[in-house]
């Protein structure tokens, strides 16, 4: 019976210090878990953000320094918007400034602050157009010669920025019978373009990407750089928390600090020289642009 009974309080001591340490376990755990997961910030942006490989170079490094984990939708600058307009994302990365501007005066986005830039270049094969840095002799000599183009017609920043230029031209596009639509991102848009021997509207740092790293030759190389109307000016908006109380609009204003900060802007101006020659981005945080 003693024996007994001392085994029973040994037990019962060695329950409570077991109970006593995992308790204070999870504590320590459950701390740590508080200081290192900011939880997730959820963002529409373009295509092109996701194509160059910059935002998954940059996910790690913005985890390690907030904690927080960014998810994102790579879609047109148009549906991005839209998912922003519809209150499914806490913030926006697009490149198309008047509707950036239009999101916020409508009280979708609280301020457009730029990110960065890059340009836009016409690409396609080298005859009949000779490179050049005159967009509308390249234009005019497409929809005259009836030359096969490939846009992407899916309301993208860059579809934005190709319809503007036959607007400004005065020229329907659709009335060549070679225009085609792909209705789909850069990356896909530049395969059939490739694909087909035509021309196409394309941001730099897609094409630089994905000519070099495609499992296929590249028979197009641009045909005209260099346009003072072919910039690319990146913005990034926070969705309203007024419109959308949901939003985790503290992480969208940290991701915005961070993004913006001189050590990330020094960091996208780096990325891709070594590998492709030349930076895919130009940072410009702190601009008017």
């Amino acid at each position: 019976m003693k024996f007994r009974k001392l085994t029973v309080v040994l037990l019962s001591c060695i329950m409570v210090f077991a109970f006593a340490a995992c308790g204070s376990k999870t504590t320590e755990e459950t701390t740590e878990e508080t200081t290192s997961d900011g939880g997730v910030l959820m963002m529409a942006t373009t295509t092109s953000t996701e194509d160059t490989g910059l935002l998954d170079y940059l996910k790690p490094l913005f985890k390690d320094d907030t904690g927080i984990d960014l998810q994102w939708t790579a879609v047109g600058t148009g549906e991005a918007l839209k998912m922003g307009e519809d209150g499914q994302v806490d913030v926006v990365l697009v490149h198309a400034k008047s509707s950036e501007d239009e999101f916020v005066e409508n009280g979708y986005g609280v301020e457009r602050f730029p990110v960065m830039y890059n340009d836009f270049v016409i690409v396609g094969p080298a005859d009949p157009i000779a490179k050049t840095d005159d967009v509308t002799a390249v234009f005019t000599a497409i929809s005259e010669q009836q030359l096969p183009f490939v846009s992407r017609g899916d309301d993208s920043g860059t579809d934005k920025k190709e319809k503007k230029i036959w607007e400004e031209l005065g020229i329907d596009p659709t009335t060549n019978p070679n225009y085609i639509e792909s209705g789909d991102g850069m990356g896909a848009t530049l395969t059939m373009a490739n694909e087909k021997n035509a021309y196409c509207l394309t941001d730099r740092g897609t094409w630089l990407k994905q000519s070099k790293d495609s499992e296929n030759d590249y028979v197009i190389d641009i045909v005209c750089e260099g346009a003072p109307q072919l910039l690319n000016q990146y913005g990034v908006i926070a969705v309203s928390p007024e419109k959308y109380p949901d939003v985790n609009n503290e992480a969208a204003n940290k991701f915005i600090e961070w993004i913006t900060s001189e050590k990330v802007q020094k960091l996208i101006g780096e990325y891709g020289a070594d590998e492709y020659g030349q930076a895919l981005f130009t940072p410009n945080a702190g601009t008017d642009n």
